[in-house]
């Protein structure tokens, strides 16, 4: 993409979005996406408040704005890593993890997009042909989390032809499925 593209989509996403992501951490991970080596970007601010979650700290409205600059900013320190960025949350604002996802994918396709939203569905406002993979789902502790084949969370892939496919299963040893 040219530079002059690049800046007129960083542009019109300032524009026509005002609420501002922020994301406290970020990590290259290897299990979140099956098959992915993925930049894992923890966002602040969930409204969703599962009992039990492990990231309580990310219920507060704390951390770094989240915007086109700091994808470019990861991309250009972790490019060479990773196949795969992922938003671990943003369900306070669904709009601005959608033009996220677009902005990647249009300025840099190499890399899919992941979403793992505590919803139990996606926002019609979102385009979900912008993310390859979408989890959903809140974590609610006795059915456990997603490597749990009691799990109410699930993740799916986006197949060729624009739909998705459910694969929870990836995250499921055999040993788990006989028990």
């Amino acid at each position: 993409m040219s530079n002059e593209r690049r800046l007129i989509t960083h542009c019109s996403l300032l524009i026509t979005h005002n609420t501002m992501l922020k994301y406290v951490n970020t990590g290259i991970v290897f299990q979140e996406i099956p098959d992915e080596v993925t930049l894992a970007i923890n966002i602040s601010n969930c409204p969703c408040h599962c009992p039990g979650c492990h990231s309580r700290y990310l219920w507060d409205d704390i951390g770094m704005p989240l915007n086109t600059d700091a994808i470019d900013a990861f991309i250009e320190r972790y490019g060479s890593d990773i196949t795969c960025l992922a938003f671990m949350g943003g369900d306070a604002d669904p709009v601005g993890v959608n033009q996220l996802a677009q902005y990647i994918h249009e300025t840099h396709p190499e890399f899919k997009v992941a979403w793992y939203s505590g919803r139990l569905r996606i926002s019609s406002v979102v385009n979900k042909a912008d993310f390859d993979y979408i989890k959903i789902g809140p974590y609610i502790s006795h059915l456990g989390p997603l490597k749990s084949p009691t799990t109410n969370q699930r993740l799916y892939r986006r197949l060729t032809d624009g739909s998705f496919e459910d694969i929870t299963y990836r995250f499921w040893r055999q040993r788990d499925l006989a028990s």
